[in-house]
């Protein structure tokens, strides 16, 4: 029989097509259809029935349809391309490897090998190279689907605004609570089910297509598309944690800050963010690199709970995702108020300090709430132990910024025991500032009636002083600020390359309108049935919105040189593209903020609120862009028309916009001691503390006194950045594989997690869960971690999210308390007090520069 009828048989043969064969052609039929099937049972990571299915059977026709020679092409371009690639599988990388060396170097049969090298250059082709993308999308898309239709902007509308609200409040808390997509989604399934059956199919014709009230089934990607706007829309907004800054009494205490400050803002933010991430699509979507690990438990619950699942045996489990995941959510909702309300200490697992409670050097080494965290066992409440998201991000991010993480604290247990700059007479890890007699630094002192510096306050008062941590943190981010797109721009510059050209090519050429045309990765080329959006339309509402910020700065009394707020635009633009590569591939958001601060304190000296408003579009560019890049990435993988996820991003942010607005107008007016340290509820606005500190030091003082008197060595740290990137990028270039997975970009950003209300803490917990399956589980017992990886995380952050509102619903507003040993015990000592220093000043004693050392 010839090589063409034999693939057609395997292809699509049953046992009775093979049967109509005799002897051993029959024998070598069925063992070559065996081991098809169990080849492409591997690399898709199923099992069982999975050959019946339409994604099979077209993997399997395209297996068919490829030549030995087309599938050696794809394999040695794979190679190429995939070879510092940290998401590619090391074991298919090598196996790919052996395949191009030929069949001797294989050690299979002529038959077998030829199967091995054509199905491995179809999975790459046709679908996708990582196992976890080809677990949570498909191969084929159906362009007939209902997608955009008036039951989604219904049901989007009504959740982005639940979403939007709840998550702004939780947001100030720590440790944080969100109503995530994942929690959502589970609550906008039933939701759309209900539409299907009790809205009447009323509509209308627009443009020659109908559009219906109810046209039918609940879709998979109705389903997307409402999470991709609640995933938008339902977040916490960044402009007001400027606001609370802003206008809090404890803070700046700018009364004037009211709601057409704050909407301006609030507005220009959101949309400027949503106009450059459209503008980046060439570089961290379209990629087949840019997998984006933190999206992808949202599509696996997504295809839980709309795909049909066929029951199957995955190493003795059977139970299907979607009873699966209601099994965790309901553990989890009932199990989290445990640590929460029953018995907080296993939340805040400090037991070390229980030992003796009024050791200031055990609670500095161990403590979870003043000190540095080293502790094995730090938690048993999955809020803290997602922290740092060890069951969506490679274990080999978590492992190389849980490694920063450690070698910073040493380093900083080092300083402060060595007093490095008067660190000793402060707490050693929070975002505070305090003055030379060791109290709160108190802004009001050293400023004229219009929020000016005045000099000869400051010499009478204090040089504002911060804590070893936040000196840590400090040092890390200015290295990262020039360490990042140096490494990155060695590293990846072919693809920033030829994404700038075609970026280029897109503007010059509006007719052309698409980037699809630039890529040929499988993705790409099923959504090129679908109009993409043009640039321009996305870099008309990024001039818009920054034209709306700079009236807004003008408007109201900010003392803001509209000039400040252009320049740190430029600069935040040029930093977002190395920046979200390292998110894209990693799973982690570099916070790349701060350099706009120091860059404020420069041009505008002396000025703590022009600090805050040129801050805010550096924070914006590296957080709110990068969302909406992640969300369009989703759209990506699961075939929704680009220019319906432009129409309901556009939606989502507007609403959001308002709703923001008032979540945090309620907290200001509802919660008591709002965003102190010491709030009784955990509302201690972590990052409004954050805000407030690096305005201070590098607004009001200025970059120029800290940097030349209070802590002249740390404007070093701009040159360590790229000076520590060369070893690493030449073991990378000529170590080969042995260094793959040393990243350093993720090492300093882990050093970097110091100076928060965070530490070691909590990130111990997730390096053990991040190994035990991101790594142990995923390498041992693929087929089961990918169909049961992602639905555990989705499942039991479910259960935490929604038990965690709940709580505050009935305990946290009403002030309920148990009090009992479980309930104290973690904060009776002193690190509970969160207050103790190393070293203590006496009554009227100072630290730090004399008079006359600073001016």
């Amino acid at each position: 029989m010839d090589n063409e009828k034999k693939d057609s048989v395997i292809v699509t043969a049953s046992d009775a097509v093979i049967d109509d064969f005799e002897g051993d052609e029959k024998q070598k039929l069925a063992e070559m259809r065996k081991h098809i099937e169990e080849i492409v049972l591997t690399e898709t990571k199923e099992n069982s029935d999975i050959l019946d299915s339409r994604y099979s059977e077209f993997i399997i026709s395209k297996i068919s349809e490829m030549t030995a020679e087309e599938a050696m092409r794809i394999l040695s371009e794979a190679v190429e391309y995939h070879k510092d690639d940290f998401n590619f599988p090391q074991e298919s990388y090598e196996k790919i490897k052996v395949l191009l060396g030929g069949i001797e170097a294989s050690g299979l049969e002529a038959d077998i090998y030829d199967l091995e090298l054509r199905v491995e250059a179809s999975m790459i082709k046709h679908h996708s190279p990582y196992p976890e993308v080809r677990a949570v999308t498909d191969p084929v898309d159906d362009p007939n689907v209902p997608v955009e239709t008036i039951r989604v902007y219904i049901l989007g509308s009504i959740w982005v605004a639940i979403g939007a609200f709840i998550n702004e409040m939780f947001d100030k808390r720590q440790p944080s609570l969100s109503l995530d997509s994942t929690v959502i989604q589970l609550l906008v399934y039933p939701c759309g089910r209900l539409c299907q059956y009790i809205l009447p199919d009323w509509g209308f014709t627009f443009r020659g297509t109908r559009h219906s009230l109810n046209p039918g089934p609940w879709t998979y990607k109705e389903q997307m598309l409402v999470t991709v706007m609640v995933n938008v829309g339902a977040n916490w907004s960044n402009f007001v944690s400027y606001a609370i800054t802003m206008k809090l009494e404890r803070f700046f205490n700018q009364q004037w800050v009211g709601f057409g400050f704050i909407f301006i803002m609030n507005f220009s933010t959101q949309f400027f963010g949503f106009g450059l991430a459209g503008l980046l699509r060439r570089w961290v979507v379209y990629p087949t690199k840019a997998m984006w690990p933190t999206i992808l438990p949202t599509l696996a619950l997504n295809r839980a709970l709309l795909m049909p699942e066929k029951k199957q045996n995955i190493h003795g489990w059977t139970i299907t995702r979607y009873k699966f995941f209601f099994y965790l959510f309901i553990g989890s909702f009932i199990y989290f108020w445990i640590p929460s309300v029953l018995f907080s200490a296993l939340s805040i697992f400090n037991w070390i300090t229980w030992i003796s409670p009024t050791n200031v050097k055990l609670a500095i080494i161990t403590g979870s709430f003043l000190g540095l965290g080293y502790n094995p066992i730090t938690t048993f409440d999955w809020a803290v132990i997602n922290y740092s998201k060890p069951l969506v991000v490679p274990f080999f991010s978590v492992a190389n910024r849980y490694v920063g993480v450690l070698l910073g604290g040493i380093l900083l247990m080092g300083c402060y025991w060595t007093n490095i700059r008067w660190t000793s007479y402060l707490p050693i890890n929070t975002s505070s500032v305090y003055a030379n007699d060791g109290t709160k630094y108190n802004i009001s002192k050293v400023l004229n009636e219009d929020n000016t510096f005045n000099r000869t306050k400051y010499m009478e008062y204090s040089p504002p002083y911060i804590t070893m941590g936040n000196l840590m943190n400090n040092a890390a981010g200015f290295a990262l600020y020039t360490a990042v797109p140096f490494y990155i721009l060695i590293t990846e510059w072919n693809v920033i390359k030829e994404a700038c050209v075609g970026f280029y090519k897109g503007i010059r050429s509006r007719n052309r309108g698409s980037a699809f045309g630039d890529f040929d990765d499988p993705m790409t080329r099923m959504m090129k049935v679908y109009p993409e959006v043009p640039d321009w339309w996305f870099m008309i509402i990024l001039l818009l919105s920054l034209v709306l910020g700079i009236v807004g700065v003008a408007a109201f009394p900010t003392t803001t040189p509209v000039w400040s707020i252009i320049i740190i635009q430029i600069m935040g633009v040029a930093m977002m593209i190395p920046t979200a590569i390292v998110y894209s591939i990693t799973g982690y958001q570099l916070g790349m903020h701060d350099l706009a601060v120091i860059l404020a304190g420069y041009m505008v000296p002396q000025n703590g609120m022009a600090n805050m408003m040129c801050r805010v579009y550096g924070y914006n560019v590296d957080d709110r862009a990068e969302n909406y890049i992640a969300d369009q990435k989703m759209a990506h993988y699961s075939k929704v028309p680009p220019r319906s996820i432009f129409r309901a991003q556009l939606w989502a942010s507007l609403i959001q916009t308002f709703i923001t607005i008032g979540a945090i107008q309620f907290l200001m007016d509802t919660v008591p001691d709002f965003c102190s340290l010491s709030q009784k509820n955990k509302f201690v606005c972590t990052f409004p503390n954050s805000l407030y500190a690096d305005s201070l030091l590098y607004g009001v003082v200025g970059p120029v006194r800290t940097f030349n008197q209070t802590y002249p060595t740390l404007k070093y740290a701009f040159l360590i950045g790229p000076l520590a990137m060369i070893p690493f990028i030449i073991l990378r270039k000529w170590g080969g594989n042995k260094f793959k997975y040393v990243h350093p970009v993720l090492i300093l950003s882990g050093v970097q997690k110091w100076g928060t209300t965070y530490n070691l803490s909590y990130y111990t917990p997730g390096l053990y869960i991040g190994f035990a399956f991101m790594w142990y589980i995923r390498r041992y017992y693929l087929t089961w971690w990918t169909k049961y990886n992602y639905i555990l995380t989705s499942g039991l952050t479910a259960g935490v999210a929604f038990s965690g509102i709940l709580i505050f619903c009935s305990i946290t507003i009403s002030q309920s308390e148990i009090n009992w040993w479980g309930n104290t015990v973690n904060s009776a000592g002193v690190d509970g007090a969160r207050v103790a220093t190393l070293h203590q000043l006496t009554e009227g004693e100072t630290f730090g520069l004399k008079p006359g050392e600073y001016y």
